[in-house]
Protein backbone atom coordinates (compact mmCIF):
# COMPACT_ATOMS: atom_id res chain seq x y z
CA UNK A 1 0.00 0.00 0.00
CA UNK A 2 1.25 3.50 -0.81
CA UNK A 3 2.86 5.23 2.15
CA UNK A 4 0.54 8.24 2.00
CA UNK A 5 -2.62 6.09 2.00
CA UNK A 6 -3.95 3.94 4.83
CA UNK A 7 -7.27 2.43 5.79
CA UNK A 8 -9.56 4.58 7.91
CA UNK A 9 -9.07 3.72 11.62
CA UNK A 10 -12.63 2.32 11.78
CA UNK A 11 -12.19 0.14 8.68
CA UNK A 12 -10.13 -2.82 9.81
CA UNK A 13 -12.59 -5.55 10.80
CA UNK A 14 -13.83 -6.71 7.39
CA UNK A 15 -11.37 -8.52 5.08
CA UNK A 16 -13.72 -7.80 2.15
CA UNK A 17 -12.32 -4.29 1.77
CA UNK A 18 -11.78 -0.98 3.52
CA UNK A 19 -12.37 2.76 3.45
CA UNK A 20 -9.50 5.15 2.79
CA UNK A 21 -9.01 8.82 2.05
CA UNK A 22 -6.95 10.46 -0.67
CA UNK A 23 -6.73 14.21 -1.29
CA UNK A 24 -9.78 14.77 0.89
CA UNK A 25 -11.93 12.26 -1.03
CA UNK A 26 -13.31 9.08 0.57
CA UNK A 27 -12.90 5.82 -1.36
CA UNK A 28 -13.74 2.18 -0.70
CA UNK A 29 -11.46 -0.62 -1.88
CA UNK A 30 -13.00 -4.00 -2.69
CA UNK A 31 -10.50 -6.79 -2.05
CA UNK A 32 -9.93 -9.81 -4.29
CA UNK A 33 -11.26 -12.08 -1.54
CA UNK A 34 -14.69 -10.48 -2.03
CA UNK A 35 -14.69 -10.59 -5.85
CA UNK A 36 -17.37 -13.30 -6.24
CA UNK A 37 -19.80 -11.69 -3.80
CA UNK A 38 -19.31 -8.17 -5.17
CA UNK A 39 -19.74 -9.28 -8.79
CA UNK A 40 -22.93 -11.11 -7.81
CA UNK A 41 -24.16 -7.97 -6.03
CA UNK A 42 -23.70 -5.92 -9.22
CA UNK A 43 -24.70 -8.51 -11.84
CA UNK A 44 -27.97 -9.55 -10.17
CA UNK A 45 -29.16 -5.95 -10.20
CA UNK A 46 -29.20 -5.78 -6.40
CA UNK A 47 -27.05 -2.63 -6.32
CA UNK A 48 -29.16 -0.85 -8.95
CA UNK A 49 -32.40 -1.79 -7.19
CA UNK A 50 -31.19 -0.47 -3.84
CA UNK A 51 -29.92 2.80 -5.34
CA UNK A 52 -33.12 3.28 -7.35
CA UNK A 53 -35.18 2.91 -4.17
CA UNK A 54 -32.96 5.42 -2.36
CA UNK A 55 -31.85 2.80 0.16
CA UNK A 56 -28.11 2.64 -0.62
CA UNK A 57 -25.52 5.36 -1.19
CA UNK A 58 -24.52 5.43 -4.89
CA UNK A 59 -20.90 5.03 -5.96
CA UNK A 60 -18.70 5.38 -9.01
CA UNK A 61 -16.18 2.73 -9.97
CA UNK A 62 -12.64 4.07 -10.40
CA UNK A 63 -10.49 1.99 -12.72
CA UNK A 64 -7.31 2.49 -10.75
CA UNK A 65 -5.56 0.81 -7.84
CA UNK A 66 -5.14 3.92 -5.72
CA UNK A 67 -3.66 2.08 -2.74
CA UNK A 68 -1.15 -0.06 -4.62
CA UNK A 69 -2.39 -3.02 -2.58
CA UNK A 70 -1.93 -6.56 -3.91
CA UNK A 71 -5.41 -7.31 -2.52
CA UNK A 72 -7.03 -4.74 -4.84
CA UNK A 73 -10.02 -5.74 -6.97
CA UNK A 74 -12.12 -2.56 -7.33
CA UNK A 75 -11.99 1.05 -6.18
CA UNK A 76 -15.31 2.75 -5.43
CA UNK A 77 -15.97 6.43 -4.82
CA UNK A 78 -19.25 6.76 -2.91
CA UNK A 79 -21.19 10.00 -2.88
CA UNK A 80 -19.83 12.05 0.03
CA UNK A 81 -21.75 12.29 3.32
CA UNK A 82 -21.64 15.94 4.51
CA UNK A 83 -21.52 15.14 8.23
CA UNK A 84 -20.90 11.74 9.80
CA UNK A 85 -23.05 11.06 12.87
CA UNK A 86 -23.37 8.10 15.21
CA UNK A 87 -26.33 6.20 16.75
CA UNK A 88 -25.69 7.65 20.21
CA UNK A 89 -26.38 11.08 18.70
CA UNK A 90 -29.70 10.13 17.11
CA UNK A 91 -33.19 10.63 18.43
CA UNK A 92 -35.61 7.73 18.87
CA UNK A 93 -37.25 8.06 15.46
CA UNK A 94 -33.91 8.46 13.71
CA UNK A 95 -32.78 5.12 15.16
CA UNK A 96 -36.18 3.59 14.41
CA UNK A 97 -36.03 4.71 10.77
CA UNK A 98 -32.46 3.39 10.51
CA UNK A 99 -33.69 0.00 11.76
CA UNK A 100 -36.59 -0.09 9.29
CA UNK A 101 -34.24 1.01 6.50
CA UNK A 102 -31.90 -1.89 7.32
CA UNK A 103 -34.81 -4.33 7.09
CA UNK A 104 -35.91 -2.80 3.76
CA UNK A 105 -32.35 -3.21 2.46
CA UNK A 106 -32.40 -6.82 3.64
CA UNK A 107 -35.71 -7.52 1.88
CA UNK A 108 -34.44 -6.08 -1.41
CA UNK A 109 -31.21 -8.07 -1.08
CA UNK A 110 -33.22 -11.26 -0.57
CA UNK A 111 -35.19 -10.53 -3.74
CA UNK A 112 -31.83 -10.79 -5.52
CA UNK A 113 -30.58 -13.90 -3.75
CA UNK A 114 -28.44 -12.01 -1.25
CA UNK A 115 -28.44 -11.20 2.45
CA UNK A 116 -26.80 -8.74 4.84
CA UNK A 117 -23.80 -10.07 6.75
CA UNK A 118 -23.84 -6.94 8.94
CA UNK A 119 -26.80 -5.16 10.54
CA UNK A 120 -25.37 -2.31 12.58
CA UNK A 121 -26.55 1.32 12.75
CA UNK A 122 -22.97 2.33 11.97
CA UNK A 123 -23.75 1.24 8.40
CA UNK A 124 -26.42 3.94 8.20
CA UNK A 125 -26.04 7.71 7.85
CA UNK A 126 -28.30 10.72 7.44
CA UNK A 127 -28.19 11.88 3.82
CA UNK A 128 -30.37 14.42 1.98
CA UNK A 129 -33.20 14.35 4.46
CA UNK A 130 -33.35 10.66 5.32
CA UNK A 131 -31.40 7.67 6.58
CA UNK A 132 -29.41 5.71 3.97
CA UNK A 133 -27.34 2.51 4.00
CA UNK A 134 -23.65 3.12 3.25
CA UNK A 135 -21.84 -0.25 3.43
CA UNK A 136 -21.59 -1.65 -0.11
CA UNK A 137 -19.63 -4.68 1.14
CA UNK A 138 -22.31 -5.98 3.53
CA UNK A 139 -24.02 -8.11 0.85
CA UNK A 140 -23.33 -11.83 0.45
CA UNK A 141 -25.13 -14.71 -1.28
CA UNK A 142 -28.06 -16.16 0.63
CA UNK A 143 -27.52 -19.86 1.30
CA UNK A 144 -30.64 -20.71 3.35
CA UNK A 145 -28.84 -20.52 6.67
CA UNK A 146 -29.85 -18.54 9.77
CA UNK A 147 -29.23 -14.81 9.43
CA UNK A 148 -25.70 -14.24 10.70
CA UNK A 149 -26.45 -10.61 11.62
CA UNK A 150 -29.69 -11.34 13.52
CA UNK A 151 -28.18 -11.00 16.99
CA UNK A 152 -26.30 -7.86 15.97
CA UNK A 153 -29.55 -6.30 14.72
CA UNK A 154 -31.34 -7.15 17.97
CA UNK A 155 -28.56 -5.79 20.19
CA UNK A 156 -27.77 -2.62 18.25
CA UNK A 157 -31.21 -1.62 16.95
CA UNK A 158 -33.99 -3.47 18.71
CA UNK A 159 -32.73 -3.45 22.31
CA UNK A 160 -32.24 0.34 22.63
CA UNK A 161 -35.55 1.04 20.86
CA UNK A 162 -37.45 -1.34 23.15
CA UNK A 163 -35.83 0.06 26.29
CA UNK A 164 -36.76 3.62 25.33
CA UNK A 165 -40.28 2.52 24.34
CA UNK A 166 -40.98 0.69 27.61
CA UNK A 167 -39.20 2.99 30.06
CA UNK A 168 -40.43 6.18 28.37
CA UNK A 169 -36.92 7.56 28.82
CA UNK A 170 -34.40 8.76 26.24
CA UNK A 171 -31.66 6.20 26.79
CA UNK A 172 -29.81 6.98 23.57
CA UNK A 173 -26.44 7.19 25.35
CA UNK A 174 -26.63 3.52 26.33
CA UNK A 175 -25.26 2.99 22.85
CA UNK A 176 -22.16 4.91 23.88
CA UNK A 177 -21.74 2.71 26.95
CA UNK A 178 -22.27 -0.48 24.90
CA UNK A 179 -20.63 0.47 21.62
CA UNK A 180 -21.27 -2.97 20.07
CA UNK A 181 -24.88 -3.07 21.17
CA UNK A 182 -26.75 -3.80 24.40
CA UNK A 183 -26.12 -7.49 25.18
CA UNK A 184 -29.30 -9.55 24.90
CA UNK A 185 -29.13 -10.80 28.49
CA UNK A 186 -28.73 -7.22 29.75
CA UNK A 187 -31.62 -5.99 27.62
CA UNK A 188 -33.78 -8.87 28.83
CA UNK A 189 -33.06 -7.97 32.47
CA UNK A 190 -33.61 -4.24 31.94
CA UNK A 191 -36.93 -4.59 30.13
CA UNK A 192 -40.03 -4.68 32.37
CA UNK A 193 -41.74 -8.02 32.98
CA UNK A 194 -44.78 -6.95 30.96
CA UNK A 195 -42.61 -6.85 27.81
CA UNK A 196 -42.71 -10.66 27.87
CA UNK A 197 -46.39 -10.52 26.96
CA UNK A 198 -45.48 -9.02 23.57
CA UNK A 199 -44.95 -12.05 21.33
CA UNK A 200 -42.37 -10.35 19.09
CA UNK A 201 -40.44 -8.85 22.03
CA UNK A 202 -40.43 -12.21 23.78
CA UNK A 203 -39.10 -13.96 20.68
CA UNK A 204 -36.44 -11.46 19.63
CA UNK A 205 -35.10 -10.46 23.06
CA UNK A 206 -36.09 -12.74 25.93
CA UNK A 207 -36.14 -16.11 24.16
CA UNK A 208 -33.27 -15.06 21.89
CA UNK A 209 -31.19 -14.23 24.99
CA UNK A 210 -32.00 -17.55 26.66
CA UNK A 211 -31.17 -19.61 23.57
CA UNK A 212 -27.95 -17.67 22.91
CA UNK A 213 -26.65 -18.25 26.44
CA UNK A 214 -27.60 -21.92 26.37
CA UNK A 215 -25.80 -22.48 23.09
CA UNK A 216 -22.71 -20.42 23.92
CA UNK A 217 -19.58 -22.45 23.23
CA UNK A 218 -21.40 -25.17 21.32
CA UNK A 219 -20.34 -26.12 17.83
CA UNK A 220 -22.99 -24.90 15.40
CA UNK A 221 -24.55 -27.58 13.31
CA UNK A 222 -25.62 -26.88 9.76
CA UNK A 223 -29.17 -25.54 9.94
CA UNK A 224 -31.53 -25.03 7.04
CA UNK A 225 -33.26 -21.66 7.29
CA UNK A 226 -35.55 -21.32 4.29
CA UNK A 227 -36.30 -18.13 2.43
CA UNK A 228 -39.84 -18.24 3.82
CA UNK A 229 -38.56 -18.45 7.39
CA UNK A 230 -36.25 -15.54 6.70
CA UNK A 231 -39.12 -13.48 5.30
CA UNK A 232 -41.19 -14.32 8.38
CA UNK A 233 -38.34 -13.16 10.61
CA UNK A 234 -38.06 -9.84 8.77
CA UNK A 235 -41.84 -9.36 8.89
CA UNK A 236 -41.89 -10.00 12.64
CA UNK A 237 -39.09 -7.50 13.28
CA UNK A 238 -40.76 -4.91 11.05
CA UNK A 239 -44.13 -5.29 12.79
CA UNK A 240 -42.52 -4.92 16.21
CA UNK A 241 -40.43 -1.86 15.34
CA UNK A 242 -43.34 -0.10 13.63
CA UNK A 243 -45.33 -0.33 16.88
CA UNK A 244 -42.65 1.29 19.02
CA UNK A 245 -43.17 4.89 20.08
CA UNK A 246 -40.76 7.57 21.22
CA UNK A 247 -40.71 8.48 24.90
CA UNK A 248 -42.67 11.68 25.46
CA UNK A 249 -40.79 13.85 27.92
CA UNK A 250 -41.99 17.45 27.70
CA UNK A 251 -39.13 19.71 28.76
CA UNK A 252 -38.43 23.36 29.45
CA UNK A 253 -37.31 23.73 25.84
CA UNK A 254 -40.30 22.08 24.17
CA UNK A 255 -42.21 25.34 23.76
CA UNK A 256 -39.23 27.71 23.78
CA UNK A 257 -39.98 29.40 20.47
CA UNK A 258 -43.73 29.11 20.96
CA UNK A 259 -43.26 31.14 24.15
CA UNK A 260 -40.96 33.51 22.27
CA UNK A 261 -43.83 34.18 19.86
CA UNK A 262 -45.48 36.08 22.72
CA UNK A 263 -42.53 38.46 22.29
CA UNK A 264 -43.07 38.49 18.54
CA UNK A 265 -41.14 41.71 17.92
CA UNK A 266 -38.03 40.18 19.49
CA UNK A 267 -38.32 36.91 17.55
CA UNK A 268 -39.17 38.58 14.24
CA UNK A 269 -36.29 41.01 14.63
CA UNK A 270 -33.85 38.18 15.36
CA UNK A 271 -35.10 36.14 12.41
CA UNK A 272 -34.70 39.09 10.07
CA UNK A 273 -31.20 39.89 11.28
CA UNK A 274 -30.02 36.29 10.97
CA UNK A 275 -31.53 35.96 7.51
CA UNK A 276 -30.00 39.23 6.27
CA UNK A 277 -26.56 38.52 7.71
CA UNK A 278 -26.37 35.03 6.25
CA UNK A 279 -27.42 36.38 2.85
CA UNK A 280 -24.44 38.77 2.94
CA UNK A 281 -21.86 36.06 3.65
CA UNK A 282 -19.87 34.86 0.66
CA UNK A 283 -18.29 31.49 -0.10
CA UNK A 284 -20.02 29.52 2.64
CA UNK A 285 -21.95 26.28 2.17
CA UNK A 286 -22.29 24.67 5.62
CA UNK A 287 -23.61 25.79 8.98
CA UNK A 288 -24.07 24.35 12.45
CA UNK A 289 -26.95 25.62 14.58
CA UNK A 290 -25.81 24.76 18.12
CA UNK A 291 -28.67 24.85 20.59
CA UNK A 292 -31.10 24.59 17.69
CA UNK A 293 -34.18 23.71 19.76
CA UNK A 294 -36.87 22.90 17.16
CA UNK A 295 -34.80 24.17 14.23
CA UNK A 296 -36.40 27.55 13.50
CA UNK A 297 -33.08 29.20 12.65
CA UNK A 298 -31.67 26.05 11.07
CA UNK A 299 -34.43 26.30 8.49
CA UNK A 300 -33.66 29.98 7.88
CA UNK A 301 -30.04 29.04 7.14
CA UNK A 302 -31.15 26.15 4.92
CA UNK A 303 -33.40 28.50 2.96
CA UNK A 304 -30.24 30.46 2.14
CA UNK A 305 -28.87 27.34 0.44
CA UNK A 306 -26.72 26.08 3.31
CA UNK A 307 -26.39 22.49 4.49
CA UNK A 308 -27.16 22.75 8.20
CA UNK A 309 -26.37 20.62 11.23
CA UNK A 310 -29.07 21.32 13.86
CA UNK A 311 -27.78 20.14 17.25
CA UNK A 312 -29.54 20.34 20.58
CA UNK A 313 -29.13 18.61 23.92
CA UNK A 314 -32.84 17.92 24.37
CA UNK A 315 -33.78 14.53 22.85
CA UNK A 316 -37.47 15.45 22.77
CA UNK A 317 -36.83 18.64 20.77
CA UNK A 318 -34.52 16.83 18.36
CA UNK A 319 -37.00 14.02 17.78
CA UNK A 320 -39.82 16.51 17.17
CA UNK A 321 -37.59 18.44 14.76
CA UNK A 322 -36.64 15.23 12.93
CA UNK A 323 -40.29 14.24 12.43
CA UNK A 324 -41.18 17.77 11.24
CA UNK A 325 -38.31 17.78 8.74
CA UNK A 326 -39.31 14.31 7.56
CA UNK A 327 -42.93 15.37 7.02
CA UNK A 328 -41.93 18.50 5.11
CA UNK A 329 -39.25 16.58 3.15
CA UNK A 330 -36.58 19.16 3.93
CA UNK A 331 -33.22 17.82 2.82
CA UNK A 332 -30.68 20.36 4.06
CA UNK A 333 -31.15 20.22 7.84
CA UNK A 334 -29.61 17.32 9.79
CA UNK A 335 -30.87 16.94 13.39
CA UNK A 336 -28.53 15.71 16.11
CA UNK A 337 -28.65 15.23 19.88
CA UNK A 338 -25.66 16.97 21.38
CA UNK A 339 -24.96 18.36 24.84
CA UNK A 340 -22.51 21.16 24.07
CA UNK A 341 -21.02 20.93 27.56
CA UNK A 342 -20.48 17.18 27.25
CA UNK A 343 -20.22 16.42 23.55
CA UNK A 344 -19.51 13.00 22.04
CA UNK A 345 -15.95 11.80 22.69
CA UNK A 346 -13.68 9.93 20.30
CA UNK A 347 -14.33 6.21 20.75
CA UNK A 348 -13.25 2.77 19.61
CA UNK A 349 -9.81 1.23 19.27
CA UNK A 350 -7.14 3.78 20.28
CA UNK A 351 -10.00 6.31 20.42
CA UNK A 352 -9.67 6.58 16.64
CA UNK A 353 -12.55 4.59 15.14
CA UNK A 354 -15.13 7.31 15.64
CA UNK A 355 -14.14 10.96 15.85
CA UNK A 356 -15.36 13.23 18.61
CA UNK A 357 -18.02 15.81 17.85
CA UNK A 358 -15.39 18.55 18.01
CA UNK A 359 -13.20 16.74 15.46
CA UNK A 360 -16.15 16.51 13.08
CA UNK A 361 -17.45 20.05 13.66
CA UNK A 362 -15.93 22.16 10.87
CA UNK A 363 -18.76 24.33 9.46
CA UNK A 364 -18.32 27.56 7.56
CA UNK A 365 -20.77 29.23 9.95
CA UNK A 366 -21.91 28.54 13.50
CA UNK A 367 -25.19 29.85 14.88
CA UNK A 368 -25.26 30.16 18.68
CA UNK A 369 -28.54 31.85 19.50
CA UNK A 370 -29.65 32.20 23.13
CA UNK A 371 -27.01 29.64 24.13
CA UNK A 372 -24.13 31.49 25.81
CA UNK A 373 -25.95 32.23 29.08
CA UNK A 374 -26.94 28.57 29.46
CA UNK A 375 -23.31 27.52 29.10
CA UNK A 376 -21.80 30.36 31.15
CA UNK A 377 -24.33 30.57 33.99
CA UNK A 378 -26.30 27.33 33.70
CA UNK A 379 -23.21 25.12 33.32
CA UNK A 380 -20.52 27.35 34.92
CA UNK A 381 -18.32 27.42 31.80
CA UNK A 382 -16.06 30.51 31.54
CA UNK A 383 -16.52 32.72 28.48
CA UNK A 384 -12.94 31.97 27.38
CA UNK A 385 -13.75 28.26 27.12
CA UNK A 386 -16.97 29.00 25.26
CA UNK A 387 -15.14 31.25 22.79
CA UNK A 388 -12.54 28.56 22.15
CA UNK A 389 -15.31 26.00 21.54
CA UNK A 390 -17.05 28.20 18.97
CA UNK A 391 -13.75 28.91 17.22
CA UNK A 392 -14.21 25.50 15.55
CA UNK A 393 -16.07 27.42 12.83
CA UNK A 394 -14.10 27.86 9.63
CA UNK A 395 -15.21 31.43 9.00
CA UNK A 396 -18.17 32.99 10.84
CA UNK A 397 -20.12 32.95 14.09
CA UNK A 398 -23.54 34.51 14.62
CA UNK A 399 -24.02 34.62 18.38
CA UNK A 400 -26.53 36.15 20.77
CA UNK A 401 -25.47 37.69 24.06
CA UNK A 402 -28.13 37.65 26.79
CA UNK A 403 -27.35 40.08 29.65
CA UNK A 404 -27.75 39.32 33.35
CA UNK A 405 -30.80 41.55 33.58
CA UNK A 406 -32.72 39.29 31.16
CA UNK A 407 -35.56 37.32 32.77
CA UNK A 408 -34.16 34.02 31.46
CA UNK A 409 -30.79 34.67 33.10
CA UNK A 410 -32.52 35.64 36.33
CA UNK A 411 -34.28 32.27 36.29
CA UNK A 412 -30.88 30.57 36.05
CA UNK A 413 -29.64 32.65 38.99
CA UNK A 414 -32.76 32.13 41.13
CA UNK A 415 -31.36 29.23 43.14
CA UNK A 416 -27.62 29.84 42.97
CA UNK A 417 -25.22 32.61 44.01
CA UNK A 418 -24.14 35.12 41.39
CA UNK A 419 -20.44 34.28 41.07
CA UNK A 420 -20.26 35.48 37.47
CA UNK A 421 -18.30 38.72 37.81
CA UNK A 422 -16.94 38.47 34.29
CA UNK A 423 -20.25 37.94 32.52
CA UNK A 424 -21.02 41.22 30.76
CA UNK A 425 -21.19 42.40 27.19
CA UNK A 426 -17.79 44.08 27.54
CA UNK A 427 -16.26 40.86 28.90
CA UNK A 428 -17.91 38.97 26.06
CA UNK A 429 -16.47 41.29 23.39
CA UNK A 430 -12.98 41.29 24.91
CA UNK A 431 -12.78 37.52 25.35
CA UNK A 432 -14.31 36.57 22.00
CA UNK A 433 -11.98 39.14 20.45
CA UNK A 434 -9.15 36.67 21.03
CA UNK A 435 -10.55 34.47 18.27
CA UNK A 436 -12.88 36.72 16.27
CA UNK A 437 -13.31 40.14 14.69
CA UNK A 438 -16.69 41.84 15.21
CA UNK A 439 -18.27 42.45 11.81
CA UNK A 440 -21.75 43.48 13.00
CA UNK A 441 -23.46 44.19 16.32
CA UNK A 442 -27.19 44.84 16.68
CA UNK A 443 -29.51 45.21 19.65
CA UNK A 444 -32.47 42.89 19.10
CA UNK A 445 -35.76 44.80 19.35
CA UNK A 446 -37.56 44.84 22.71
CA UNK A 447 -35.18 42.43 24.39
CA UNK A 448 -31.96 43.99 25.69
CA UNK A 449 -30.17 41.13 23.91
CA UNK A 450 -27.40 41.74 21.38
CA UNK A 451 -26.71 39.81 18.20
CA UNK A 452 -23.15 39.65 16.87
CA UNK A 453 -21.73 38.61 13.53
CA UNK A 454 -18.13 37.56 14.17
CA UNK A 455 -15.45 36.63 11.64
CA UNK A 456 -12.74 34.20 12.66
CA UNK A 457 -9.23 35.65 12.77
Amino acid sequence: MHQNISAHPSSYRDPSGFIFERDGVIYRQVNLSFKTEFDHFIETGCYNALVKQGLLIPHQEINENLTGSSEYYKTLRPEPIPFISYPYEWSFDMLKDAALLTLDVLKTAMDHGMILKDATPYNVQWYKGKMIFIDTLSFVKYEEKPWIAYRQFCEQFLAPLLLMHYTKTSLYQLQLAWIDGIPLHEASKLLPFRSRFSLHTFLHIHLHSKVSRREAGRTNKATIFSSQKMQNLVTSLTLLINKLRAPVQPSNWQHYYAEAETRSTYLDSKKELVKDWIAQLKDISTAADLGANDGVFSRIAAQQGLTVLAADGDPYCVNTMYLDLKRSQEKNVQPLIMDLANSSPATGLNNQERDSFIQRLKPDLILALAVVHHLAIGRNIPLAHIARFFSSTRHYLIIEFVPKEDSKVQLLLANKPDIYEHYSIDDFKNIFGTFFIIEKQELIAQSGRTLFLLRKK
